[in-house]
C-alpha cells in the first residue's frame, strides 16, 4: 500500500534568475531538485544556503525578481 501526498505552492519571487524561488509565506524552494531550503542562523544572521554559499535575508531581498505570469494556450 502506497500513500502519496502532494503540496502545491504559488511561487512569487525568483532569486537572480536561478533555480531558487520564494512563496508569499517566505518558503524557499529549489525547483530544479524539488526541495524546500531550510532557513539557517549563521553568525547572528538568518539566511539560506544558495548554490553552496550562505546568503543573508537582506542580500536576498535586494536581488529578488517578480515571477512573470505565462499564458498557456492549452
Amino acid at each position: 500500500m502506497t500513500i502519496s501526498i502532494s503540496t502545491s505552492y504559488t511561487l512569487i519571487w525568483r532569486y537572480l534568475y536561478t533555480d531558487y524561488y520564494f512563496t508569499k509565506d517566505g518558503i524557499c524552494i529549489n525547483v530544479k531538485r524539488c526541495k524546500i531550503v531550510k532557513r539557517v542562523l549563521n553568525g547572528g544572521s538568518y539566511g539560506y544556503c544558495l548554490n553552496g554559499k550562505f546568503k543573508t535575508l537582506k542580500t536576498i531581498r535586494n536581488k529578488l525578481n517578480k515571477v512573470e505570469k505565462v499564458k498557456c494556450p492549452f
